[in-house]
This record gives C-alpha cells, structure tokens and sequence, in this order.
C-alpha cells in the first residue's frame, strides 16, 4: 500500500489523481491500494466531499 497523505486537502488530491489515471471506480482504488473504502469516504466527508460514482471523483 502507498502511503495516503495525512492531511485531508492532500488526500482529496491523491485520491482524485489515483480515480482519474489509475481506477476505474473507488471499489477498484479501495481494493488496489488496501484501503477501507468506509474510512476513506468518512475522512473526506469530514472535509465536505463526497463521492461521485458517476463522475469517478470526490467533490
């Protein structure tokens, strides 16, 4: 597993970067780099984004 930014600003771009070049989904990204898709989605809330199945991106 990469190692994710600490920092929520970071990690909202690490995470757009990885679903725009390298996944096709957030399933697939979760799987990919051993992250708890859960986790993941409550620490970007926590910023105001969320998740965009549709559009493959947090906002």
């Amino acid at each position: 597993m990469e190692t994710l930014p600490n920092d929520p600003m970071m990690l909202f771009s690490f995470v757009n970067m990885k679903l725009r070049d390298e996944y096709p989904s957030l399933d697939e990204l979760c799987l990919g780099l051993d992250i708890d898709r859960v986790w993941l989605e409550e620490k970007l809330a926590a910023c105001g984004f969320e998740y965009s199945a549709e559009n493959n991106k947090f906002w």
